[in-house]
Parts: structure tokens; C-alpha cells; sequence
């Protein structure tokens, strides 16, 4: 995060987001704000000790606010220990887009490339179904995350990681064009529709949690769900129902991964592979922007512990070409 020293004093200041935030109690009864708080360079806890809402206000995940406090080390780990915290005023001329991590592109442009992809396709339940369903969720889709903790979760994340795969996808047609092109691709726009109900977002395009039908449902069997409603809605074949449902329900590849059954299509197999490919380059990518080169990264839990090498032959920094 970045924390500006205040002069002639040991303390620090600065404007973040308020991404979690729990009301404790200690052993002795005293009240505390446990919470994460961030902005685009990090996140790091924060304690606010003796909290009353009377002395220093009310909050919530999502609100932006300024803080003061000290840094501390706590089992390891760096912790702001809070002495003021306000909500920002509009003299401070700060907007959440200034603190939270944003995708590359802009939204509505990733947003309208996809809607110009769906209409130039043939097969019109294809059709219907995806841009009916990118039609009623289009406000969501400008600014949701594709996770809550790991790949694209980031403002716009979920549009980001969607085009990603459908560029993917258009290679991979243009070297197999046995592969049937348009299923593939719609079943990539779908593949995690379901994502605008698995997690609670706040206005500033952060994941606060896991929503009620997340935790119990999960993202795929609700895409599984959401194509079936629009298929009869839209009077679309049965048959592109079941397909377009295959490859939402098999997109993680395995069971142990989360897949509802196994990819038992060519164009659900190219989907999985793809998926798994963008996830994890895009964590490959965040972990090395933090390593010097000819330096090894931290152990990645996302890429099973492993630690990657920084050869430094590339910019890791340097933004996909999608747009």
C-alpha cells in the first residue's frame, strides 16, 4: 500500500478502501474494527483498538476513507494500527477508481467487442441466448471481478478474463477449424456468467464475499441455470441448451476441481484448457511483477507453492493485447 510519512512524527496516512471489515471483542471485553484495507499498489490489516462509532464514525466494506496510525509488525506481517479515520470529503478529490486495481481496458470497450463478436455469429440461439443474457446484465458486467481473491479479481476483471479466453479461443479455431467456432466461443462468454451472483461486489468493483448462493451453489451449476432460463426465453434449441450447459458445467476440467462432469466435447476440452491457461498466467504475471530479475518469486499458492524465476528478458508488466 502506499502509506505517506507524516512529518516529524513515526506515523503514516493515507486514502484506501475499506475491503472487510468485522466489530470485535477482546478478552477483556473492548471493542475493535478488524478490517483489510487497500489500494491499486496492496492491501494490509488494520486494527482500529477502543472502537465507539462516537468517536470515530460508522463504516462498511466499501467505503473509501483517510486513515492515520502507526505501522506495526504482527506475526510477520506489516498492520496499521488506526488513531483517525474519516470518510473522505469531496475536497479530497478522491474517486475508488484511483484505489482499486482496475482491468487494462475499459470497460464498456471489452463490453461492446464481445456483443460485436455475438452478433456476427450464424447460429442465432448462439446468438440470442449470449447477448440476451449480456443485455440484462450489462450494468454488473462493466464492473464485476472474476474472483474474489485470486486471478482478475480486480475492478472489470470478470469482462477481462471473458475476452482473454474468447481471443484464445479464436486462435485456437484458426489453427483447428474443425472446431466449431461459435459454440466455442459462446460457451466462453458464458462460462462464468454466473459470477454476478456468486460473490457480494461493492459499488468500487471489490468482492467483499461469497454470497449465500455462492457458498451454496456455486458459479457453475448457477450458469447452468441462467443459459436454461434465457434458452427458453429466447425459444432456442434444446439441443444448444444441452451444449451450451456441458461446457459451463465442465469448465473446471475435473470434479476434484469443481466441474459438475467432465468435458465430454472437443469445444468443452479447448474451454477448460483455456481457462486454466488465462487463470494461471495471469497469477504467473501478478507474482513476477513483484520479483527482480534474475530473482525467484515468493512461493505461489495459487500455482501450488512453486516458485517462479524472473529471467527479465520481458516486461512482465506489459498489458495483453485484446482490444
Amino acid at each position: 500500500m502506499k502509506l505517506t510519512p507524516i512529518e516529524r512524527s513515526d506515523k503514516v496516512e493515507c486514502f484506501c478502501i475499506i475491503k472487510n471489515l468485522d466489530k470485535k471483542t477482546t478478552v477483556k471485553g473492548d471493542t475493535y474494527l478488524d478490517m483489510t484495507i487497500g489500494d491499486k499498489e496492496g492491501d494490509m490489516n488494520a486494527k482500529v483498538w477502543g472502537y465507539t462509532p462516537e468517536e470515530y464514525g460508522v463504516y462498511t466494506a466499501g467505503d473509501i476513507v483517510k486513515i492515520r496510525g502507526n505501522v506495526v509488525d504482527f506475526k510477520g506481517a506489516k498492520q496499521l494500527r488506526v488513531d483517525r479515520i474519516r470518510h473522505t470529503l469531496e475536497s479530497d478529490n478522491i474517486e475508488a477508481s484511483d484505489l482499486v486495481r482496475s482491468a487494462a481496458f475499459e470497460p464498456s470497450d471489452m463490453y461492446n467487442e464481445l456483443i460485436r463478436i455475438a452478433e456476427g455469429f450464424s447460429d442465432n440461439d448462439i446468438k440470442n441466448i449470449v447477448k440476451a443474457i449480456y443485455t440484462d446484465y450489462k450494468e454488473k458486467l462493466l464492473f464485476w471481478p472474476a474472483a474474489y481473491k485470486l486471478h482478475h479479481a480486480i475492478r472489470g476483471g470478470l469482462l477481462m478474463h471473458t475476452l482473454s479466453i474468447v481471443r484464445l479461443c479464436e486462435s485456437v479455431c484458426a489453427i483447428y477449424p474443425f472446431l466449431d467456432r461459435e459454440l466455442l466461443i459462446g460457451g466462453a462468454m458464458l462460462h462464468d456468467i454466473a459470477k454476478i451472483k456468486e460473490y457480494d461486489v461493492n459499488s468500487a468493483g471489490t468482492a467483499e464475499k461469497y454470497s449465500i448462493a455462492g457458498n451454496l451453489l456455486g458459479h457453475i451449476s448457477m450458469g447452468a441455470e441462467i443459459v436454461g432460463e434465457y434458452a427458453k426465453k429466447t425459444g432456442a434449441d434444446e439441443r444448444c441448451e444441452i451444449l451450451l450447459k456441458h461446457m459451463i458445467l465442465s469448465h473446471h476440467g475435473q470434479p476434484e476441481f469443481g466441474a459438475a462432469v467432465r468435458p465430454m466435447i472437443m469445444e468443452a476440452e479447448i474451454l477448460s484448457e483455456l481457462d486454466l491457461m488465462d487463470a494461471r498466467l495471469y497469477e504467473m504475471k501478478e507474482a513476477l511483477s513483484s520479483a527482480e530479475k534474475g530473482e525467484f518469486t515468493s512461493p505461489v499458492w495459487a500455482l501450488e507453492n512453486v516458485k517462479l524465476f524472473n529471467h527479465g528478458r520481458k516486461d512482465s508488466d506489459i498489458d495483453p493485447k485484446l482490444i
